[in-house]
């Protein structure tokens, strides 16, 4: 395993990676497909070249060598006149799959800032995005593109907001470069990625026919192409990578801006808790689990939409990713996941008890992974440990590069290799608030609860993060929540305790084990059962301000 300082470029490492492995399988697409790290090295170079990036000494761009045709050769031509400036704002919209990973890592490696597009925002907002990282290229699908144009009212109908693809900043030019078959749309002069593959020599698929280390990988790795040696794709650690949205107002939204190193080394985190080598199997759409996976050395499982545990048995899953509240309706229907399975890895939200207990017992070992937007990973706990905590949700041990400090107050503030460089049009990051509020047991954190979330009653600070584990390991508790509703007249708040009942729940049981765990100044003022507990996001996270309003119309 490399040290973490020792990939210091998540571009280089990889390719890296290929040019010592070139017939081993890099990725497993979601039709169970597959492509050697050789093929994708290839790929990503066809691609960095062709949105204009440095081309290797020695090397023309696309265009400056034999073409299937001449009008592909004229476009290369154009295409190095008017290539990527390092730095330039890359609008990005491609659903996860192998062309998504080529062509993020081909932007990345021309000297591209990824911009992610988060379809659903209001329009505003979205254009305020725009206004702000002003991109100058935008890669995307034909489908989107038709989605986002002819057809704009149609996906609004179905809930789908997309930013105009085609003319993303009103009188700010663009460049466009689109994967799939060309579908109305498609903006006139686009570069289509399967004619930029076929240009620079090889398979334009979207998956090659290598196999597991195979002869089929192999020749795909050995195709003559651009250059794919890791020196090829630039070395700047310091080089934005990508920005993406967390917060902020439609007249300041707030970028979180990561580069090159800062996503090198938090991937190197994340492969420093847990073994990954060749041979491993990692089935997950996420970029912060599939990333350290070709960085070493093993294949990226890619899911197909159908029944995560019969995929997870079919590719033979070694890793796998879940958001708690989706691995619990996994568990109510599988509760044993497959023997291949080594390690499963939580995050997005706090896991309740009962998930994490039914975790457990479906076989792999569990780890749940505290971080954020702007430091991935922070620190990673086991299940067991979790369970084992009394008071608190435990955390873990901050990960090797990690430095952490406590606030006066309690909130937690994180500095390291993996902190984002700064927010957007702000000054660069030496340390960031994560808004928690934790206590330090040996070297272990200890979560409380956001500091936003805090109650005040009768003078005294209550932390519901400090209390709900416990309550949601009770008897007849599915899931707990406290929040605070303050009076407007005096400021003080009323204590609820939220939960959601399990089989054999009894609320006067509830009452009386509660001063056993909750502390005598925290207990609540009332409780309320509720069938389910509001959710947000992507994540299903819980949506405290929602739950808020939903108890206080039941008072």
């Amino acid at each position: 395993m490399n040290d973490i300082n020792d990939i210091n470029d998540i571009v280089s490492g990889i390719m890296a990676v290929a040019a010592r492995e070139p017939g081993r399988t890099a990725i497993v697409d979601g039709r169970s497909r597959e492509i050697a790290y050789g093929e994708l090295a290839r790929r990503v170079s066809a691609v960095r070249d062709a949105m204009g990036g440095p081309a290797p000494e020695g090397r023309g761009r696309p265009g400056s060598g034999a073409g299937p045709e001449n009008g592909e050769r004229a476009e290369g031509r154009t295409r190095r006149g008017s290539g990527m400036r390092p730095g330039d704002g890359v609008l990005f919209a491609v659903r996860p799959g192998v062309d998504a990973v080529t062509l993020a890592l081909g932007a990345v490696a021309a000297g591209g800032t990824l911009v992610l597009a988060d379809p659903g925002l209001a329009p505003d907002v979205l254009a305020a995005r725009m206004a702000a990282t002003r991109p100058a290229w935008v890669v995307s699908e034909s489908l989107l593109h038709t989605l986002s144009g002819p057809l704009r009212s149609l996906a609004r109908r179905r809930g789908l907001l997309l930013p105009d693809l085609a003319n993303p900043l009103p009188g700010h030019p663009v460049r466009h470069l689109y994967a799939g078959p060309w579908l109305p749309g498609v903006p006139r002069g686009a570069l289509r990625l399967s004619r930029i593959l076929r240009s620079s020599g090889g398979p334009t698929g979207p998956a090659g026919r290598g196999g597991r280390g195979g002869r089929g990988g192999e020749a795909a790795g050995r195709e003559a192409g651009p250059a794919t040696g890791p020196a090829a794709y630039g070395t700047d650690p310091d080089q934005p990578a990508a920005v993406i949205f967390t917060s902020g107002t439609t007249a300041r939204p707030r970028g979180v801006v990561h580069t090159r190193g800062s996503l090198a080394a938090g991937l190197e985190m994340f492969r420093s808790v847990f073994p990954l080598g060749p041979g491993d199997v990692v089935h997950t759409d996420q970029l912060m689990l599939g990333l350290p996976a070709l960085l070493a050395g093993a294949t990226w499982s890619l899911p197909g939409g159908g029944d995560l545990a019969a995929e997870l048995a079919a590719r033979r899953a070694t890793h796998t990713f879940a958001v708690p509240v989706h691995l619990d309706r996994l568990l109510r229907e599988t509760p044993r996941l497959p023997a291949t399975l080594r390690y499963l890895l939580l995050g997005a939200a706090p896991a309740p008890p009962g998930v994490l207990r039914r975790a457990i017992e479906a076989g792999p070992e569990v780890l749940s992974v505290y971080a954020m937007t702007e430091a991935l990973p922070i620190a990673i706990a086991s299940a067991r440990e979790k369970l084992a905590q009394d008071g608190g949700d435990l955390l873990g041990v901050p990960l090797p590069g990690v430095g952490v400090r406590i606030a006066e107050d309690g909130e937690l503030f994180v500095s390291g290799p993996h902190l984002a460089q700064r927010y957007l049009g702000e000054e660069p990051l030496r340390e960031i608030a994560t808004g928690d509020l934790v206590r330090l047991e040996g070297d272990r954190l200890v979560l409380l609860g956001r500091k936003k979330d805090m109650i005040l009653r009768d003078g005294v600070n209550i932390y519901p993060g400090l209390y709900e584990s416990g309550v949601a390991a009770l008897p007849g508790v599915a899931e707990a929540a406290i929040v605070g509703l303050p009076d407007p007249e005096t400021g003080d708040e009323e204590v609820v305790l939220a939960v959601v009942p399990a089989d054999g729940y009894d609320e006067g049981l509830l009452r009386r084990a509660l001063p056993e765990i909750v502390d005598a100044a925290a207990l609540p003022d009332r409780i309320e059962p509720l069938d389910a507990f509001p959710r947000s996001g992507r994540a299903d996270k819980l949506d405290r301000a929602a739950l808020r309003d939903l108890v206080a119309r039941r008072a």
